[in-house]
């Protein structure tokens, strides 16, 4: 089940559970704290099974036509399990509803590290395109790949 969650809080122990999950992906301390943080302040979706938080997607409105994914994580052990794609979905209608026509995100480059090619093959399985690579926005072993997917 995908429910919003409007609890500050709540967003934040959802995000540190998930994130705490996912060191290959959130493994520098300073920045999975901003994730979550940042994260409640901003539209916040949760999967759950038998009532346990198992991943969340934060919208994040970088102008007036685009919505971000901000943070998004899965626990690993839900991983394959449609849960992403439950999340997506949602966020995609909330996204739309809002009357955004563009969906993008950022992530590492696909060659760089296994984790990241298993995201960005999720990202192009449910309909993003390859926009742009960045290669210092962050730093030069983590090259900026932005995918994009219009929605309107």
């Amino acid at each position: 089940m995908i429910r919003e969650i409007t609890i500050k809080e709540e967003k934040k122990y959802i995000a540190k559970t998930v994130l705490d999950d996912l060191p290959e992906w959130f493994g520098i301390p300073e920045y999975t704290k901003k994730y979550i943080n940042q994260s409640s302040n901003m539209p916040f979706f949760a999967a759950f099974c038998n009532d346990q938080p198992i991943g969340f997607i934060a919208l994040k409105a970088t102008s007036q036509y685009t919505a971000e994914i901000y943070c998004m994580g899965v626990l690993k052990t839900y991983h394959q399990k449609g849960y992403g794609k439950k999340l997506f979905s949602r966020f995609e209608q909330s996204a739309r509803n809002n009357g955004f026509i563009l969906i993008q995100v950022k992530t590492v480059e696909h060659g760089r590290y296994k984790e990241f090619d298993i995201t960005n093959t999720f990202y192009k399985a449910i309909g993003f395109y390859e926009l742009e690579v960045f290669p210092t926005l962050w730093d030069k072993y983590n090259p900026c790949q932005i995918f994009v997917k219009p929605i309107i």
